[in-house]
């Protein structure tokens, strides 16, 4: 089901992030299970997050909307590919954006920067990350597709989205 069609059936229980994102990755759609970094100009935490099983999860990157240097490149977007992660999120940067669009894995960000970011490992793994007026809780479910991306609210917020063939 697109993003359009669950917002108009469902949208009271979903958040749409307002950001304009950018597609980069080989695959245009993803849903999964939401995962979350917090970090400025710092992959290391992605980079130790996209090296877990991702089971058909999706890593939400909040980057503070910095384009100054790239939070995600080939290397690390092809590692979560074989990983098993199905998609990236990212309020901020990647780079590599010619090999990105042949990985099959979606990815969205705001923009691109040929700068590598620094591997210090400031940051937070599975916190609760808002950009683009939409909340991105982990464990939350998530859809990204041509139009944007859409994640259920978290409990206590409205009812929980699960599909139900998803398997989780």
């Amino acid at each position: 089901m697109s993003t359009a069609d669950l917002l108009d059936e469902r949208g009271a229980e979903l958040d749409s992030c307002e950001l304009q994102l950018r597609q980069y990755g080989g695959r245009v759609y993803c849903e999964g299970r939401v995962r979350t970094v917090r970090c400025l100009e710092d992959f290391e935490l992605v980079r130790r997050v996209l090296a877990e099983p991702g089971r058909g999860m999706v890593l939400v990157i909040d980057g503070g909307g910095s384009l100054r240097s790239a939070l995600l490149g080939d290397h690390l977007a092809g590692g979560g590919a074989r990983n098993g992660w199905v998609g990236v999120v990212i309020a901020g940067a990647v780079r590599d954006v010619g090999a990105l669009a042949v990985i099959d894995v979606s990815i969205k960000a705001l923009g691109a920067s040929p700068r590598r970011s620094a591997a210090h490992g400031v940051g937070e793994i599975d916190v609760p990350v808002t950009f683009g007026s939409a909340t991105f809780t982990p464990g939350e479910y998530l859809w990204s597709d041509e139009d944007g991306v859409v994640v259920s609210r978290a409990e206590g917020r409205s009812h929980r989205i699960v599909p139900e063939a998803t398997g989780f």
